[in-house]
């Protein structure tokens, strides 16, 4: 018999799976882990996003557990993009990365490099880390070194800008365990290698390494559907569904819809979703990436103010019902919040709960609360 859930089963299983619901005292690794990975592209977001699911955590918590204790890692995850991950599971996002089938290149004929070009820069990437943590400019001349002054020629749009040849593999490289990020030097970004950060790391299998990947995203934002997970990762759909089909998972319903947990995994919490908790800006991109479909996510005025941006939001009850915006100077944070729903006043409780939240996470020692209209774009 097909388990049926509806919208409400949907989100707090999630609020609860991704530390929403009640804020854990397991750890950086474990949020990390159950989120299946945080969006790092600006990083101070990634330290908000999981302070704020950790009890009593600060953005130092974060750090420490980044870059001391080493049981979090920074390297390129879904998408190709910026990823804080648990470091336990490196060797299987690894293993699964380097398994999806290469996207097109999206760089014209005399820019874009070939099948061997790229695996003799990702050899170079992988073998110049191993010596040292490298800036982009000693990562560059190394990497040069290896391969050929081709590597380096200056030919790759960027930023009304053009950067050489061989950073068209950086992501892939990443996606492969070859590199990861190291602390930063000053104000410039280092590479690093996770055979040196992590003593014995090499990538999983790739068929053992695909099926935990399914496991583990459809335990974030399950239910789902093989063209969900294939949007999460930027991969065909085609490829995603004969992955599925491949695999012990269980079909349910949400709303009349099919959609897909692991096998056995349709538990959730008895209680309906409740609260107000903010997310911080690329938290709510991933939120939103893997949280489908998007006219129950983003109900009503939601859809048409907070979707197509990448803003910070307030969620109620597990959807979508609000913007936000904090603006720090020095160790004073001012906090904007929008809501797009009447607030209860248990709401209104919550919601102030979280401003505090938001204050301790980022160490502030002075804070301002203002209910008012978010002004700023995407980012700010």
């Amino acid at each position: 018999m097909t388990v049926t859930m509806s919208w409400a089963d949907v989100c707090a299983r999630r609020l609860e799976r991704h530390a929403l619901s009640v804020a854990s005292k397991d750890g950086c690794a474990q949020v990390a882990a159950g989120m299946a990975g945080v969006h790092a592209q600006v990083m101070t977001a990634a330290e908000l996003g999981i302070g704020l699911r950790l009890d009593g955590a600060t953005r130092a918590d974060v750090r420490s557990a980044l870059w001391e204790e080493r049981s979090l890692v920074k390297a390129h995850g879904p998408r190709g993009t910026v990823h804080v991950l648990s470091a336990r599971d490196l060797p299987m996002w690894a293993g699964a990365l380097s398994a999806l089938p290469p996207a097109p290149s999206p760089f014209q004929h005399g820019v874009r490099m070939t099948a061997e070009q790229t695996e003799e820069v990702i050899a170079a990437i992988a073998a110049a880390v191993d010596e040292a943590d490298l800036t982009v400019d000693e990562l560059g001349e190394a990497v040069v070194e290896r391969t050929g002054s081709w590597a380096g020629d200056l030919v790759m749009p960027a930023f009304q800008t053009l950067w050489p040849r061989w950073r068209q593999a950086m992501a892939r490289a990443g996606q492969r365990g070859a590199m990861c990020f190291g602390p930063a030097r000053g104000r410039k970004v280092t590479y690093s290698s996770p055979r040196r950060l992590l003593p014995g790391f090499q990538p999983a299998p790739a068929d053992a390494a695909l099926a935990w990947l399914v496991r583990s995203y459809l335990h974030a934002y399950g239910p789902s559907t093989p063209a969900r997970f294939a949007h999460w990762l930027n991969a065909p759909v085609p490829w995603a569904v004969d992955l599925f089909a491949s695999l012990d998972l269980e079909r349910v319903e949400v709303e009349g819809a099919e959609a897909w947990v692991a096998a056995g995994d349709t538990d959730g919490p008895s209680d309906a979703p409740r609260g107000v908790r903010l997310l911080p800006y690329f938290d709510v991109y991933a939120y939103r990436v893997g949280n489908q479909p998007p006219e129950l996510l983003y109900p009503g005025p939601a859809g048409e103010r907070a979707l197509r941006a990448n803003l910070q939001l307030l969620l109620v009850d597990g959807v979508v019902a609000g913007l936000w915006h904090q603006r720090r100077s020095g160790r004073r944070i001012d906090i904007t919040a929008e809501p797009l729903v009447t607030l209860t006043k248990a709401q209104h409780t919550d919601l102030e709960d979280q401003v505090e939240r938001v204050a301790h996470v980022l160490e502030a020692t002075r804070t301002t609360f203002t209910i008012g209209p978010v002004t700023v774009g995407g980012h700010a």
